[in-house]
């Protein structure tokens, strides 16, 4: 009889990292059009086809709509600031409020407007519908180039992202894992939270 290991049956998301649940539906796409598949959540679908990746069962050649050459690039430009963010991607704050935050919480703001604008803000979002509302933290790195650590977390699961501003890509995921207490004290002070939409907003009081 063959025995069935988690780690057998462990999946992830190409696009997001995120490990499938089991019996997770999951959706195939080639990322060069080739026979080579990889699987991709749900919500990270559109991005997939954004990319261009090709879905498995789909004709020969990606199907790129008038419209969606219209927005110029799309999600992905979205992310690399090529294009204007739509009102579900507006800033937290207008920039008059912006510019009366000290520079260390312009920071977070920032990183915070980043990481909403990335296809990561779909991933919590998503995983907070199953498992509710998390504990999030914005830091502010030390150094010149204002790296911000986000990490958001749950009591069975958690995820940690660095904030790059001066990137092409500007978010990325830095880590993840399944109890809280692995964390380094420095990002358990928890000082941001997260929207029903899944938005991350700092909890500054001048916001």
């Amino acid at each position: 009889m063959t025995r069935v290991t988690r780690a057998a049956v462990d999946r992830s998301c190409a696009i997001c990292e995120r490990t499938l649940l089991m019996g997770e539906n999951a959706i195939r796409f080639s990322p060069n059009g080739g026979s080579s598949f990889v699987d991709v959540c749900p919500l990270c679908a559109d991005a997939a086809m954004e990319y261009g990746w090709l879905r498995e069962g789909a004709p020969t050649t990606p199907i790129v709509t008038t419209e969606r050459k219209r927005r110029g690039g799309g999600w992905l430009a979205t992310i690399l600031g090529t294009r204007p963010r739509t009102t579900d991607e507006k800033m937290i704050v207008a920039d008059p409020i912006l510019r009366r935050l000290s520079d260390h919480e312009q920071a977070m703001v920032n990183a915070a407007d980043l990481f909403n604008a990335s296809q990561y803000r779909r991933t919590v979002g998503g995983i907070g519908k199953s498992l509710g509302t998390p504990q999030v933290s914005v830091v502010v790195l030390s150094g010149v180039n204002s790296e911000v650590v986000v990490t958001v977390a749950w009591e069975i699961s958690w995820y940690q992202y660095r904030v790059s501003p001066e990137s092409e890509n500007p978010v990325r995921l830095e880590g993840r894992g399944h109890d809280p207490s692995e964390l380094e004290g420095s990002f358990t002070s928890w000082n941001a939270h997260m929207e029903d939409d899944g938005r991350l907003v700092p909890d500054i009081a001048r916001l």
